[in-house]
């Protein structure tokens, strides 16, 4: 794969200079040379450079003394310093300084090559990472939402203008899509905001403690009741209750719930006092609640009194787009738990990221980032880092035992690599003979040869 890129080569010996500069030419590169540090320094501002590589030991104007001055100029440029074996302490410690890395005299085209790969692809991530933070910071959503748009524009466009109403509202969505953030941004967005949120989890209790929680009991009225207790609806008063998961409500408890829609009374358990009750209600489900009404366990009178508005929540399979939103939103969320955090994940883990169909949505992705940021050893998180399940959705390979489909970058190697071998077999191992006969140089021949391990 060719290296699109700028790259600027400052060298005091023109014969060294120039075979690097054709080295990377030959990768594609976007080469300018300059001979001595103050060269250099007047090219960084007219060529701008996406990456440095800089001799050490040099008259008037150190590698180091040159870093400085390139990172006063755009501390963004990373910095390669290539340096004889005895001005390697000074290397060193220019990396303590910013350095990107080292190379030793004399050079390894192989090495350099990976390292000036990676170089590039450590500043592309960051300024990704910058950008994404930029628009994360620009995008017009509720509260504690996070995306680019796409398929939540008319999410948030409905949160918007439910907000500033009172009505009763119903979010449906799989599990892990952010039910809950949804009705929260609702009720912090609307007239009740300074007012409390009660949130009610329908599956997690029996349909006698449900009737309880919501409506309250008096002194003696259940077994265990020791004294009164009022139920989450006179909580909420003045605020919002968040009844989630209401598709799995009892038949007994949607009547009453019913009633207490119709009438904005509650009577407690054990008692015939009504109270009125004023209260917003949100409610969510992950189930098909058109469907419940159609098989008779869902109340149709009670659905319309939920459900004045009903707002979808896409699964996160259909917003792939908001995946690096989100990674960069927990890599921030998370980063002050741990030391030495990670605070960015690698290209080929945000692939990865990006081919998975996240069955549990959002929370999945969350549980992934926390997930690779304990497990992640650089300041990246890479593929290793990410769970089996993740790592499982990769296309089958011939490294794992089935033949996948073969992509275009390997089929471009393959057939490169089987050209060279025949070119060096009909010229006898010759390799300027053979670099003719490929019509390439022979120094693009030499690095081609270290590439991809063949036997001169």
């Amino acid at each position: 794969m060719s290296i699109v890129a700028r790259i600027m080569v400052v060298e005091d010996d023109r014969s060294q200079r120039e075979e690097l500069a054709g080295f990377l030419r030959d990768l594609g590169a976007d080469v300018r040379e300059a001979e001595d540090g103050k060269a250099a320094l007047e090219m960084v501002a007219a060529y701008s450079p996406d990456l440095c590589i800089t001799d050490f030991r040099m008259p008037h104007m150190d590698g180091g003394e040159l870093l400085l001055e390139i990172h006063r100029i755009n501390p963004e440029i990373p910095v390669i310093l290539v340096t004889a074996f005895g001005t390697v302490q000074g290397a060193v410690a220019a990396l303590k300084e910013g350095a990107t890395d080292y190379l030793l005299k004399p050079l390894d085209l192989g090495e350099l090559e990976h390292l000036v790969r990676r170089a590039l692809d450590e500043r592309h991530l960051r300024r990704e990472n910058r950008e994404l933070k930029a628009r994360l910071a620009k995008i017009e959503s509720v509260p504690g939402i996070i995306t680019s748009g796409g398929p939540m524009t008319e999410v948030l466009s409905l949160v918007s203008r439910v907000a500033g109403s009172s009505i009763s509202v119903v979010v449906q969505g799989e599990s892990g899509t952010g039910k809950e953030l949804v009705a929260r941004a609702i009720h912090a967005a609307g007239p009740r905001a300074e007012g409390p949120v009660v949130t009610v989890n329908a599956s997690a209790l029996s349909s006698h403690m449900l009737e309880s929680e919501l409506i309250g009991h008096e002194k003696g009225s259940i077994t265990g009741a020791e004294s009164a207790r009022i139920g989450r609806f006179e909580a909420a008063a003045g605020g919002t209750i968040f009844l989630d998961e209401i598709g799995d409500l009892s038949p007994e408890v949607q009547v009453k719930l019913l009633r207490v829609l119709q009438e904005r009374l509650v009577e407690r358990v054990g008692s015939n006092k009504p109270i009125p009750v004023d209260v917003r209600v949100v409610a969510a489900t992950h189930r098909d609640l058109p469907a419940a009404i159609a098989n008779g366990s869902f109340r149709e009178d009670l659905f319309y009194r939920l459900a004045v508005v009903c707002i979808e929540l896409p699964p996160l399979r259909n917003r792939k787009s908001d995946i690096p939103l989100l990674v960069d939103h927990f890599l921030g969320k998370h980063g002050s738990e741990l030391t030495d955090a990670p605070s960015a994940v690698s290209r080929e883990a945000m692939d990865l990221l990006m081919a998975y169909d996240f069955p549990g949505n959002v929370r999945e992705l969350e549980n992934v980032i926390q997930g690779g940021m304990v497990m992640a050893r650089t300041d990246q998180i890479l593929v290793d880092d990410l769970p089996a399940s993740i790592l499982g959705s990769r296309p089958e390979s011939p490294g794992n035992g089935r033949p996948g489909p073969e992509t275009l970058p390997g089929r471009l190697e393959r057939i490169e690599k089987e050209a060279i071998q025949e070119a060096m077999a009909m010229e006898r191992g010759v390799q300027s003979r053979a670099a003719r006969r490929l019509g390439i140089s022979e120094r693009a021949l030499r690095y081609k040869v270290i590439k991809y391990r063949l036997k001169p």
